[in-house]
């Protein structure tokens, strides 16, 4: 394999290409472009940078900012409030799920359905009493 020397290579993002768009119906050019391998890199870099551009743009000059969690805009009280408001919404949560369970419970055993009958066997102290 023989090495690629910076002159060829040069020459080669160099050599000049046409691309021509042609009507189908009636071979007619419609569009024709002289290209070279450079002008096609120079023109996706400079579309890449522009979106990349327009995008950061669009982050910093709006309201969308507040919106991403990675980007760091929210400051300490807005986070110090979300916690405070995850905390009631689980303890809420957690409570609305005990009395739930207490309801289906209590109608469960006002209609009859469990019958729990304690086998275990409670073994008392003898007490001596003494009454005179």
């Amino acid at each position: 394999m023989s090495k690629l020397d910076a002159q060829s290579t040069l020459k080669h993002l160099r050599n000049r290409y046409r691309l021509v768009v042609m009507n189908e119906d009636t071979y007619e050019e419609v569009v024709k472009f002289k290209l070279s391998r450079m002008s096609v890199y120079i023109a996706l870099s400079t579309l890449f940078v522009l979106l990349v551009g327009l995008t950061l743009a669009l982050i910093v000059f709006t309201p969308l900012k507040y919106y991403l969690p990675g980007v760091g805009y929210g400051n300490a009280k807005q986070i110090k409030e979300y916690r405070l408001l995850k905390l009631r919404t689980d303890s809420i949560e957690q409570s609305l799920l005990f009395k739930q369970k207490y309801i289906d419970d209590l109608q469960k055993i006002l209609k009859g359905t469990v019958v729990k009958i304690d086998t275990n066997k409670l073994e008392l102290p003898k007490v001596d009493v003494d009454l005179k």
